[in-house]
């Protein structure tokens, strides 16, 4: 049964609660309405997030929008509209007037991991089956994986076009409904406007950001690079503050995609590439290595074949040096917390407890208000100890802390981020709140460099066995506020001291990873020998990750390893 053109349908449902729905974001039941709507032969009109200027905002947005803005659903705007299609290039999305590419550049990071969009963006949905006018969405929110119903109307300008996220495909719109639905969760349009790549990369995967000031970098940023490509993470980066396009081609206070890296040899010596890509799609570097650098003749016709394209899309390659020069944060998202440790082959576990910070009772502030005020703070006590030698080891573990602040409104601009942070003291005293006189006589082993207004501060540590102290805090005592405190280890128990939650022990991490090598090794012990056609088939079943993890190459090929046996799979 057609549904278009549409009958109209206006649901508004009581909010209902449910343990994956956050406390600002009422549940709506998305099958109950698709349901609905598909019985009654119309379309979903969602009252909580209307078609109207105030799902926009109510700020400087709106002085940017097109006279005569109009809403529309895809099958008004395209004869043959797409929801999603594999096939379409990865790198599509492109910003429109909402200044939201801190968004972009992390949603484009989470389009080269098809598995990891999949999680956010169900790809079954459609606009001829079970076509109702609603879409769902899913965002890790602060703790919880919640759904976010939107219905699929967008707006547009006089001409039919999409005023905020587009494709480079004109009839494929998963990019602005997911855009949409992330505004709502946020408060509106306007409550995009300006943002951390990190923000969003914790939103779409749950992971944990590790940001790194490119100017304190030290000389391992290669290998860094090499363990996050290589791993099952989403890398972002930021330039310098301003607002203007510079004559080298980079756009100032601008949020762009790492989406590669390369070691080339030029004139008998190496040179570290890092692939980049504007979120608008277009404006490029114009730099050594640019699209019309004329380094590239230094390489061999085949090197330059497979790397260079000379299109104006967005996406360019410069040095590792002019990286760092040119830009001034890297942010790395990781889904497993063993990137920078030794340990990245080992199971790895997590805690994550919620908390708050209470006016006059437990918002103790920073250390230097150690006498005042500090102990007031909450109080987590940690164990840690490797579980394959026991309690009495005393080989250091890796333990990875990340401290989360929770919205203080609704809307996500309405209330400015906290600036915070966390200590880390070693405990020997019982189990029992700590006075201000342990705070006076220990030096904590682990503090702040600096209080960051983010959403997210994580560190990773490296800690003997035995029992810790984590004290989370904001800069600024008796200020109001709510977090969510996780812990990652390879074994470890968590629990606040002075609550009535009890002891939390902490819950392996499933790595899909590991299924993937139970797949690969089935595979190739049932045909030992394939064809370039059947490796290619292969190769597009598995996470890059794991291909990485599977492959070795020397100067003639590049090789399937397993202990058991090597096979050459394809010559470079």
């Amino acid at each position: 049964m057609s549904l278009w053109p549409p009958f109209r349908c206006r649901w508004k449902l009581a909010p209902r609660y449910s343990r994956r729905a956050s406390p600002q974001q009422p549940q709506q039941d998305f099958e109950a309405l698709l349901a609905e709507c598909l019985r009654n032969g119309c379309l979903f009109e969602d009252t909580s997030f209307p078609a109207t200027l105030s799902s926009i905002g109510s700020g400087s947005l709106l002085q940017k929008l097109p006279p005569r803005l109009q809403w529309k659903r895809p099958p008004e705007l395209h004869s043959n509209p797409q929801f999603y299609f594999a096939k379409a290039k990865r790198l599509d999305l492109c910003q429109g007037i909402v200044g939201d590419c801190w968004f972009l550049a992390a949603l484009q990071a989470l389009a080269l991991h098809q598995d990891i969009l999949s999680r956010v963006v169900p790809l079954n949905q459609s606009f001829t089956e079970k076509y109702a006018g609603i879409f769902r969405f899913w965002f890790w929110h602060y703790g919880n994986w919640v759904p976010v119903v939107i219905d699929d109307r967008l707006p547009v300008n006089e001409a039919g076009q999409l005023v905020f996220v587009s494709s480079t495909y004109k009839n494929l719109f998963w990019g602005a409904l997911l855009e949409k639905a992330y505004a709502k969760l946020s408060g509106s349009y306007e409550d995009l406007q300006s943002g951390q790549v990190s923000e969003a990369l914790v939103d779409f995967t749950g992971g944990v950001t590790m940001t790194i000031n490119l100017a304190e970098a030290h000389g391992n940023l290669w290998d860094i690079l090499i363990e996050a490509t290589y791993n099952r993470t989403l890398i972002g980066c930021q330039t310098h503050s301003g607002e203007k396009i510079l004559e080298n081609g980079l756009v100032e206070g601008h949020a762009y995609t790492l989406t590669g890296i390369r070691k080339v040899t030029c004139k008998h010596r190496p040179e570290y590439l890092v692939k980049l890509r504007n979120p608008w799609g277009k404006v490029e570097w114009k730099g050594d290595w640019s699209d019309s650098s004329s380094k590239w003749e230094l390489l061999s016709p085949k090197e330059k074949i497979l790397l260079l394209r000379k299109d104006n899309d967005g996406e360019f390659w410069m040095t590792l040096q002019d990286f760092k020069t040119h830009f001034v944060l890297l942010v790395i998202c990781k889904l497993t917390p063993g990137l920078l440790s030794q340990e990245a082959a080992q199971k790895w576990t997590y805690t994550m407890r919620e908390g708050r910070w209470e006016k006059r009772s437990t918002a103790g502030g920073q250390r230097q208000l150690l006498q005042d005020t500090f102990w007031k703070n909450p109080q987590f006590l940690l164990s840690v100890w490797r579980p394959e030698e026991g309690r009495r080891s005393l080989r250091p573990c890796s333990v990875l802390v990340s401290l989360l602040q929770k919205p203080r409104h609704r809307c996500r601009k309405r209330k400015p981020l906290l600036a915070i942070g966390f200590y880390l003291y070693r405990y020997h005293d019982d189990q029992r709140r700590l006075p201000p006189e342990f705070f006076q006589r220990n030096t904590p082993l682990s503090q702040p460099d600096r209080f960051l207004k983010e959403k997210e501060v994580s560190q990773e540590l490296c800690l003997e066995p035995g029992t810790y102290l984590i004290v989370p805090c904001i800069l600024e005592a008796h200020q109001k506020s709510e977090f969510v405190l996780r812990v990652f280890s390879r074994k470890h128990i968590f629990y606040e001291i002075g609550s009535n939650s009890g002891v939390v022990f902490s819950k392996e991490i499933e790595d899909q990873n590991e299924r993937q090598d139970e797949f690969f090794t089935k595979f190739f012990e049932k045909h030992p020998e394939i064809n370039a056609v059947q490796l290619q088939n292969l190769l597009n079943q598995m996470t890059w990750s794991n291909v990485f993890q599977n492959l070795t190459q020397d100067g003639k090929g590049i090789y399937l390893q397993k202990p058991e046996w090597m096979m050459m799979a394809l010559y470079s």
